[in-house]
């Protein structure tokens, strides 16, 4: 399960929408706030925004109830921290609150916002109160952190420094903390060791592709057994054999390859029923003549 709020960037966001989950914290319609002819949540990105406000509440009720079940049951947590700048609602703002952080700043006009950088201290706190909620709810969980490597130039080159500056101390302490903590270095990967603008893209913020997949393949050696590297290996096979379109599909070459992947991806979901190919199986057994 990936962002079931959506992107979110700052410390404080991540912090309440893990306490969602935990909760599962319900949102009613005076919750939301109306902008361009759209309903929003502050604690939300614009994909849950709605034209309706119990369309915008039904879609991140459901959200919220799938990740409290995600969350009981998973092995493992990702945490990515994109920025220490968190943005106030002022008191011009729509639904404001004292202190209420904006997740996302669903282009609202500036004086709804008043910003200001969290502190390491302050970070580490934050977060190690939602880490002590989330082994509360589930003792298994493992948790990755990682400081995300995209530049918030928005800010500033010297303000985008400063913090990621609090968020890799806070980061670093955390882990030092608990045992079930860790830290993966994305963010060092791109801007130490790749150290290239090559390696973004064109709007020379996002990492591009080859940086991102070489992110990938260090993480798969650090954090991936080798049977699930080899899993990983089966399951690109499978993939890009599902992808091939023939010239000519009634040749005996092709027949053999739909075969031989009809018999791999079917050993594939004995051994793995957890896996659901049933769309690739049927392509390929579909096509046997």
């Amino acid at each position: 399960m990936e962002n079931p709020n959506g992107i979110l960037f700052n410390p404080v966001s991540v912090a309440e929408a893990v306490n969602m989950y935990i909760q599962q914290e319900m949102v009613r319609e005076e919750h939301l706030f109306c902008l361009h002819e759209t309903w929003h949540s502050w604690k939300h990105h614009s994909r849950f925004s709605g034209v309706t406000a119990q369309e915008a509440v039904q879609h991140i009720n459901a959200s919220v109830a799938d990740a409290h079940v995600f969350l009981k049951q998973a092995n493992y947590l990702m945490i990515t921290l994109g920025s220490a700048w968190v943005y106030e609602l002022t008191e011009k703002a729509a639904g404001y609150v004292p202190g209420k952080v904006a997740a996302n700043n669903h282009k609202a006009p500036a004086d709804w916002f008043q910003k200001r950088l969290l502190g390491a201290g302050e970070t580490l706190l934050l977060l190690q109160e939602m880490i002590g909620r989330l082994l509360e709810f589930n003792p298994n969980l493992q948790l990755i952190f990682t400081i995300s490597p995209v530049r918030h130039l928005r800010e500033g080159v010297i303000e985008n420094n400063r913090s990621k500056a609090v968020l890799i101390q806070a980061v670093h302490d955390l882990a030092g903390l608990s045992d079930q903590c860790y830290y993966f270095p994305a963010y060092e990967l791109v801007v130490d060791d790749l150290r290239d603008y090559r390696f973004y893209a064109e709007d020379m913020v996002h990492p591009n592709y080859h940086a991102t997949r070489y992110v990938w393949e260090k993480f798969t050696d650090a954090c991936l057994s080798e049977p699930a590297k080899e899993l990983l290996k089966l399951i690109r096979e499978i993939n890009l054999a599902y992808q091939h379109k023939p010239f000519n599909e009634s040749t005996g070459i092709h027949q053999d390859f739909l075969q031989k992947y009809a018999a791999i991806t079917t050993q594939l979901m004995e051994a793995h029923p957890e896996l659901d190919f049933t769309r690739e199986l049927h392509y390929f057994k579909t096509g046997i003549r």
